[in-house]
């Protein structure tokens, strides 16, 4: 991050940018509502899925969901990486993650492993682990079902597990997919993200602004342009407003304004319309 973008704007990170602090994210009544039933789902478990296009803030979603547990004092949170990987893999990245030693080559052995670490757990704070899982849709059939059947006992009678899984519309369908109907009908609670109107674009770029320190950086004239033309995405929006920003920089502008985001989008139409040689 650039000393001079934060010196000249009086700003303690980059607003626009993918790793702002969780506590600076937009939070909606709807991921508000959502992550509050996650909260109150630990002495249960059980499944809850996050679906929605690219940029519509499922990531955010989750990364919320992460902090609110992490700040819960018996919560054991942990976060899937590689949800593409094969059944194998997987089971190593949930040994790594809840601390267990598993061999890929005997499944029987680690599953019973991590249920009985599992178990430990409920039995000494009333809380279920919880998994989290973003990009959910690039997991195998094979995968998922194995996730469900690690993730209840006692014939499946008993949720030794909270999962959350997140992932875009190919996941939605693939749930519905005979083999793995089952686990959609275990599925508690659901996020649908949406495309965001105006009004709730504009809620989120001034609370991204304030929260880094500096609500006047674009007059309203830009920021009503910015929600006009963002889609109802929130990553086209984030985007736009940095490719904004980065031009203010260059120019060492005071602030951003009209002619600044006239400027920008009109040269980057024209470099769209230019005929390719």
């Amino acid at each position: 991050m650039s000393k001079k973008l934060l010196a000249l704007y009086s700003l303690k990170y980059n607003p626009f940018c993918q790793e702002v602090p969780v506590s600076a994210l937009f939070v909606s009544p709807a991921v508000d509502q959502f992550c509050w039933r996650i909260e109150n789902q630990l002495s249960e478990g059980g499944f809850a899925l996050v679906t929605g296009a690219p940029g519509s803030g499922k990531s955010a979603a989750l990364r919320l969901v992460a902090e609110r547990l992490g700040n819960q004092r018996d919560a054991n949170v942990g976060i899937l990486t590689r949800p593409h990987a094969s059944v194998a893999d997987f089971y190593r990245e949930l040994g790594d993650l809840f601390g267990v030693t598993l061999s890929p080559s005997n499944r029987w052995w680690g599953a019973q492993a991590l249920r009985q670490k599992w178990l430990a757990h409920i039995e000494a704070s009333l809380y279920r682990p919880v998994l989290l899982i973003d990009e959910a849709q690039a997991m195998t059939p094979s995968t998922l079902c194995e996730l469900r059947l690690l993730a209840s006992t006692e014939l499946d009678s008993r949720c030794i597990l909270t999962v959350v899984l997140a992932g875009d519309d190919r996941l939605t369908k693939k749930l519905q997919t005979d083999d793995l109907l089952p686990m959609a009908s275990r599925i508690r609670c659901r996020l649908r993200c949406e495309p965001a109107d105006p009004k709730t674009l504009k809620e989120c770029l001034c609370n991204h602004l304030k929260k880094a320190g500096n609500p006047r950086l674009m007059c309203e004239a830009v920021i009503h342009a910015l929600c006009e033309h963002a889609a109802g995405n929130y990553r086209v929006l984030m985007n736009m407003a940095n490719d904004l920003l980065a031009a203010a920089l260059q120019r060492e502008a005071d602030q951003i304004d009209e002619t600044l985001f006239f400027e920008v989008f009109d040269l980057r139409a024209a470099s769209s319309k230019r005929p390719k040689s």
